[in-house]
């Protein structure tokens, strides 16, 4: 019943593959979680046994839009990236990538994998799901009959599957527990340091505590007549507190209309609103706290902008507030940053970049002020722009069916190539004119992470029967291969940065390590270690170049490994 319900409606065996992998993947042993995507295919195999089929252009297309949406976030990080400050990080990610390269077409020249097994150890290896898709592309394409063609897709899928697990697991050992023990670092004392470093000399505090000086409050102040505050204007009190500002003022019982120029008289109530440290010195200003009036209220915003100014990109949180006018900041106070999706430590020394997230509080007239001179508000295009998108698959596609030659072999990046180079070209025009190529970051997000889990599932179930028959041929030797392909280039990588490229800070090194590899699950580990989120800006850095890098190792391996499945 079970068999002719999923070769009559495969869409139904897809969704049920897509449900049930995600539920293994959530699955956990010791602090490893297996994910999704692995659990998907993993699944998706299971329930291939059934016979299946399914129409690849379902698999294409999806494909095509998880990798432009990858493409798309990662677009301005990558492209801004590309710039002499950082550039020691990007060669340590670029080395870590033609390492890891290097060690699959040895793997593959050695142990005489095909096209579609070396592909798949590069792809699980390297936990880059998107080699699935850029390498099974590339296999389509080589003029071979529809049957090996099968079949070295499915060996794609097997490689993926045999390696996934520790190429996973690598990862997180190396990066919390053995270049540590090695170099003999206290990763959570080094992710202190280096916070006190970025932030002036402030101590960093523990989990569970909070830091009361970046909250940020509202008090009302009784003006009493020896106050210094009296016959002072807002501006001018604004300017004494720096970090707090005058939001209102309430004289004989009626709200004022409150402007820079405003004086403030004895008997006045002031609403101030800042940092909890300046009101302190905010009390002596005006002499005496006072409850606020009875049913009165004060209406904040909380606002998200996209960084597109390059006035302010490049420069420290600490150097645009130390330089910027009282008259257009006061009343709006930065309370969050967000890289890729990653929130960043709000340090003074943190260099801010275009693309980023930034999350201000204040009254909305405050925030109108300041907005056009930092960027565009992230709902103010909450909607997609379907024309771009449109334009973008469509010259992601076009890029695909490009040809070229590298050491005398043809070689095509496939749709999935094109789309994420598309999607890169198109993320980084949206960050630097924010009027075009609108893709909301749930959006993107849903595009993202829903065409992987149908394109995965589709792999899996279309492997069906064949991916058994060839995991009881390369399993033990992919394992092993696997385990190489894992630790090799981290080991290569992280010596070389530390020595050559003189990455020297112990939570930078770190992730660089996992950036370079594109591995989230040991990024997430290292910030369990460090205990704050030093590390964001090093992987974010790494993992955008390499991302587009080891995407693009598919076709490239489908090129160089010239050896075909046995028919």
């Amino acid at each position: 019943m079970i068999k002719h319900l999923f070769t009559t409606s495969p869409l139904v065996a897809l969704f049920i593959t897509i449900a049930l992998g995600y539920l293994v993947g959530k699955i956990k042993i010791g602090k490893f979680v297996l994910g999704g995507v692995a659990g998907t295919l993993l699944v998706g195999v299971l329930i291939g046994q059934f016979g299946i089929r399914l129409d690849d252009g379902i698999k294409a297309i999806f494909f095509a839009l998880f990798i432009y949406a990858v493409g798309f976030q990662g677009g301005p990080q990558f492209f801004h990236a590309l710039n002499r400050r950082s550039l020691n990080q990007l060669a340590s990610a670029f080395i870590m990538c033609v390492t890891g390269l290097l060690c699959v077409l040895a793997a593959a020249w050695l142990f005489d994998l095909d096209r579609g097994m070396a592909a798949g150890l590069a792809a699980g290896g390297l936990t880059q799901s998107a080699i699935i898709g850029t390498a099974g592309d590339a296999i389509a394409k080589l003029g071979l009959s529809p049957e090996l063609v099968k079949t070295m897709q499915t060996n794609v899928a097997v490689g993926y599957a045999v390696c996934y697990i520790f190429g996973s697991l690598g990862p997180i050992i190396l990066v919390t527990w053995f270049f540590p023990a090695v170099m003999r670092w206290d990763i959570r004392q080094e992710a202190i340091n280096l916070a006190k470093t970025l932030s002036g000399g402030r101590a960093e505090l523990d989990p569970g505590q909070f830091d009361a000086v970046r909250s940020i409050v509202t008090r009302f102040y009784l003006a009493a007549p020896q106050g210094a505050a009296v016959g002072q204007t807002a501006l001018q009190v604004n300017t004494t507190l720096s970090d707090a500002a005058v939001e209102a003022v309430v004289r004989s019982g009626k709200t004022l209309e409150l402007t820079d120029a405003t004086p403030l008289l004895a008997g006045d109530i002031v609403a101030v609103s800042g940092k909890v440290a300046v009101m302190a010195q905010a009390l002596a200003l005006f002499g005496q706290e006072a409850q606020a009036p009875d049913g009165y209220s004060i209406v904040e915003e909380e606002r998200d902008i996209i960084l597109t100014s390059r006035a302010l990109s490049g420069r420290e949180v600490g150097n645009i507030h130390d330089h910027t006018r009282i008259e257009t900041r006061h009343g709006v106070f930065l309370t969050q940053v967000k890289r890729m999706g990653h929130a960043l430590p709000l340090l003074d020394k943190l260099p801010l970049k275009s693309g980023d997230e930034l999350r201000f509080i204040g009254r909305p007239q405050d925030l109108d002020r300041v907005e056009p001179k930092i960027g565009y508000r992230i709902n103010a295009a909450a909607v997609t722009d379907f024309i771009f998108f449109g334009i973008g698959m469509a010259v992601g596609i076009l890029i695909g069916l490009i040809q070229f030659k590298l050491w005398g072999v043809p070689i095509s990046i496939g749709s999935g190539g094109g789309c994420l180079l598309s999607g890169l070209m198109f993320g980084w025009l949206r960050s630097v004119h924010p009027r075009f190529a609108a893709l909301p970051l749930g959006a993107s997000n849903f595009l993202r992470d829903f065409g992987l889990a149908v394109f995965v599932g589709i792999v899996g179930i279309t492997a069906g029967p064949q991916a058994l028959v060839a995991i009881q041929k390369y399993g033990l030797t992919l394992l092993f291969l696997g385990f190489g392909v894992t630790l090799i280039p981290q080991i290569v990588t992280f010596y070389f940065s530390y020595y050559v490229l003189r990455i020297r800070n112990p939570i930078e090194a770190l992730a660089c390590v996992a950036g370079g590899r594109s591995a989230n699950p040991a990024f997430a580990a290292l910030l369990a270690k460090a205990g704050n989120a030093t590390p964001v800006v090093s992987f974010t850095v790494t993992y955008a170049v390499a991302n587009v890098f080891l995407t693009l190792w598919g076709p490239i391996i489908v090129g160089l490994v010239t050896r075909n499945a046995a028919p």
